[in-house]
């Protein structure tokens, strides 16, 4: 009987951490202390930032998602005048992904115009959230 009770509370607990994750992968949000941090188009390997906005993704070699990000972000930034989208290899540039607490890919930064990070997406996000999110930027 115990180990019926404690099969049954593994499962509640794996299945509200599955919900809870699958809310959260993808999501657009605000982290206090990425206000603080400013890139420059020399970090993050472009030729210039975007006039209104840039959309920074961190990409590894064998990432599903990854692929999958960037057909979103391309489109975005032909639907969007003034955005740029540069893809930063994730393990050449461990530098950069340490200072900017990225712990998987695809992550995805919002930059405004000054190289300021508005917003960051770890995981798939929706092109309606990027979309939202550059209307932040600018």
């Amino acid at each position: 009987m115990t180990g019926l009770i404690v099969c049954l509370a593994v499962l509640a607990l794996t299945g509200a951490f599955g919900m809870v994750h699958s809310r959260r992968n993808g999501r657009m949000t605000v982290r206090g202390r990425d206000a603080e941090e400013r890139l420059t188009a020399e970090e993050v390997g472009a030729g210039r930032l975007g006039e209104r906005a840039t959309l920074v993704q961190f990409s590894s070699a064998f990432c599903q998602p990854c692929r999958a990000t960037r057909r979103i972000l391309a489109e975005v930034s032909e639907l969007v005048e003034g955005v740029v989208h540069v893809e930063v290899d994730a393990e050449s540039r461990l530098d950069l992904v340490r200072r900017l607490r990225i712990m998987r890919t695809p992550t995805v930064l919002v930059l405004d115009a000054r190289g300021r990070i508005v917003r960051r997406a770890s995981g798939l996000p929706r092109k309606a959230d990027v979309i939202a999110a550059i209307g932040e930027a600018v």
